[in-house]
């Protein structure tokens, strides 16, 4: 089974990102992503993924991600938040975090985290080989 995982940041933080899914981009090919919009355009950019794009995050593609991670089609959440700026949407924000947490999923919220989960996938990923 292919591992779905989403991509999501904001605004401050998707040169971060782009640049995490850049040095992941061995595993990402071998998951199938799924991205808030703006997102989602410019991992595929930058590193040629097929990315599956949602809606901007302030548009409803935190809640399209989390009404797909509800139904079991996500298995881990990269969601890097940015603390300092205030989100328009954060009730759409602490929605899905919390839908996570519910249905115990991964969610890394920082770099650190997101890549101490990616290199556990990799492992994972480079074991069934």
């Amino acid at each position: 089974m292919t591992t779905r995982i989403a991509l999501i940041a904001h605004d401050h933080k998707k040169d971060d990102i782009v640049k995490l899914a850049g040095e992941y981009v061995d595993t990402l090919k071998r998951c199938n992503v799924i991205a808030t919009g703006t997102t989602g355009g410019r991992i595929s950019e930058a590193h040629g993924l097929t990315v599956e794009r949602m809606l901007s995050g302030p548009h409803g593609g935190d809640l399209q991600i989390g009404a797909q991670l509800a139904e079991g089609r996500v298995d881990m959440v990269i969601f890097l938040r940015d603390p300092m700026t205030p989100q328009p949407h954060e009730p759409d924000i602490n929605a899905l975090v919390r839908a996570c947490d519910v249905h115990n999923i991964p969610c890394a919220t920082n770099i650190s985290t997101a890549r101490m989960v990616l290199d556990v996938l990799t492992l994972r990923l480079t074991q069934q080989v």
